[in-house]
């Protein structure tokens, strides 16, 4: 049992290497046009099939805890790989996504795609701060109920969440700033902030069959449809900032 329960962990690492695989293609060229002109092209390369694999990963990560107690099958091993997988899923393939939108930010100059590598990687700051966040989750054996920093995976859906936003928006003021270095820079710093902080974050997975306990995760959820319909993708990053904000709100105001 323990192992069909690590199996099914597993399988969130496979959907992070499949969005690493989707993000890291080159996602800019340039090409000679009949008049000699050499103009950038954005090429097709799909990578919001990255975001995909990491909401797949996602609902793999929801799942795996609650079949791992179906199957009795919770162990040291198990917390292990999940871990594992999550620090690829939702460390390394976001931070390849944010890594390609800031050479999309910087190929807007004419010299940008001869952008010095020293510029990107502040890009690796979220799997490093993913990983510290992890590794000090795994060691912390105090006894609260909730989580100390913003989860892993919600940072790594919010970043996997950009290029569908992206695709699929036609608000040119978001595009435009989604292509904007400063943003992305400033979004690097604050989102691997929030997950090394020891910030009070609830926990977004059902812990109790009762909404007058699962409040702030039922009207998050009924917050992700409505706003699926008005806003479409746009709905994760303002769900994002709402979760940290009734989070520290919510919990700040019980300890007090």
């Amino acid at each position: 049992m323990k192992q069909i329960a690590n199996g099914f962990t597993l399988l969130n690492l496979v959907f992070g290497c499949m969005a690493i695989v989707a993000a890291i293609g080159p996602g800019l060229t340039t090409t000679m046009d009949t008049d000699g002109i050499s103009t950038f092209v954005i090429l097709p390369e799909k990578i919001y099939l990255a975001s995909v694999f990491i909401g797949c990963a996602a609902v793999i990560d929801f799942l795996d805890g609650f079949i791992a107690r179906l199957l009795n099958a919770a162990s040291p091993m198990g917390k292990q790989l999940d871990s594992l997988a999550d620090v690829v899923s939702f460390g390394v393939a976001p931070g390849m996504i944010a890594m390609q939108f800031l050479k999309l930010s910087f190929a807007k100059d004419t010299s940008g795609l001869d952008i010095n590598l020293l510029w990107l990687l502040p890009a690796f700051l979220l799997p490093v701060a993913g990983a510290i966040r992890l590794a000090r989750f795994n060691l912390d054996t105090s006894s609260t109920t909730y989580f100390k920093g913003v989860p892993i995976p919600a940072a790594g859906i919010l970043v996997a969440s950009f290029p569908l936003i992206y695709w699929f928006s036609n608000n040119v003021t978001v595009n435009s700033l989604l292509t904007n270095v400063t943003f992305w820079y400033v979004l690097i710093l604050l989102v691997s902030g929030l997950m090394v902080s020891s910030l009070p974050m609830f926990s977004l997975k059902f812990k109790h069959f009762s909404i007058s306990k699962e409040w702030p995760i039922v009207l998050l959820a009924i917050l992700v449809i409505i706003g699926s319909f008005v806003i479409g993708w746009l709905t994760v990053p303002v769900v994002f900032a709402l979760y940290v904000l009734l989070s520290l709100f919510t919990l700040k105001k019980s300890d007090a």
